[in-house]
């Protein structure tokens, strides 16, 4: 028996998430069993506890976009018991059951090795928001995108993904320009590296097609208006790596600033990345991430207090990552 996070929805009681015992018998298909050491919540964890969007595919679902742990039972030869591994993605907590359980059952070819430099805890504490904002960091070098090109934007850097691109950057030498809309949050992005602040309604307000070139390139978690303010100041030849939609999935713009300033859009899905770029990505976190930030950034409850944290989550109360220790 093992406990897991399940989210039901039928006509009787309706939709409704609750933590229950659960027999082995009932885990998904798949050729590894993981004892779950780690999870985390995410925004998207919080929209499928709730109902608040159909981010839930099937009934009835483990939540958890995310899980670290140890091998228990594998029919595939790429993964023995005992081996530390974790998973980012896959539809995992949508489509197939996540990691909010002490248990998980799924295809070794979606997991990672965990880097000897990453505890099972930091991998969470880096989660599937460090993780995309180290894609988008590799998109904008991809594209040129150097430090002495000039200052970097990101936005939404209160956030999970923005405050890991923030001290990404700030790492890897670039000077770093910061959009959020929580002053609260302003000491702890700074201290994470940005050498400015702007608000956040400098750019989701709607301006000209072409705005004055401030950037040389930007990472966007937010979308809609924000993005196409953010394309209209990028310099000439610059880039963007889009990772996000909290504002909207719309981009009511123009074509002006790839047309006439030459710029690139890169879209970054962490979702079903190969698993080349997958473990590039996470050997250069594990060369530049600092152990002592991510104590700093993330905060650790249990699994049992899950339930309680989500009001909390979809509210804007939490600061940085929450750590779910689920063994």
């Amino acid at each position: 028996m093992f406990k897991a996070l399940v989210i039901e929805n039928d006509a009787q009681q309706g939709y409704r998430a609750e933590l229950r015992d659960m027999d082995e018998s009932h885990l998904p298909k798949g050729d590894v069993t993981v004892r779950v050491d780690y999870s985390s919540l995410n925004y998207k964890d919080g929209l499928a506890i709730t109902g608040k969007k159909p981010i839930v595919r099937s009934f009835p679902m483990v939540p958890g976009i995310d899980f670290a742990g140890v091998v228990e039972e594998s029919r595939n030869p790429a993964y023995r018991k005992g081996d530390m591994v974790f998973l980012n993605g896959w539809g995992l907590g949508e489509t197939r059951w996540g990691g909010l359980a002490q248990k998980v059952r799924v295809n070794g070819e979606w997991l990672t090795r965990l880097p000897e430099k990453i505890s099972a805890k930091d991998a969470m504490a880096i989660g599937t928001a460090g993780y995309t904002a180290m894609l988008a960091v590799m998109a904008l070098e991809k594209n040129g995108i150097t430090p002495d090109k000039g200052p970097v934007l990101v936005t939404g850097a209160s956030g999970g993904v923005g405050s890991f691109a923030t001290a990404f950057f700030s790492r890897l030498g670039y000077q770093v320009t910061a959009s959020t809309g929580r002053p609260d949050s302003e000491y702890l992005v700074k201290k994470l590296g940005a050498a400015e602040i702007i608000n956040r309604t400098t750019l989701s307000t709607r301006g000209n097609p072409l705005m004055k070139e401030r950037w040389a390139g930007a990472i966007d978690s937010v979308g809609g208006q924000t993005l196409v303010s953010v394309c209209a100041s990028i310099m000439y030849g610059g880039a963007v790596a889009a990772c996000g939609m909290a504002e909207s999935l719309d981009f009511p713009g123009s074509v002006a600033p790839f047309i006439l300033r030459g710029i690139s859009l890169a879209g970054i899905d962490s979702v079903k990345c190969p698993v080349e770029k997958r473990n590039a990505a996470w050997r250069r976190m594990a060369e530049i991430v600092d152990p002592v930030l991510l104590e700093e950034i993330s905060h650790e409850i249990r699994l049992e207090e899950v339930l309680d944290t989500i009001p909390e989550l979809m509210g804007g109360r939490i600061k940085g990552r929450v750590v779910v220790r689920v063994d």
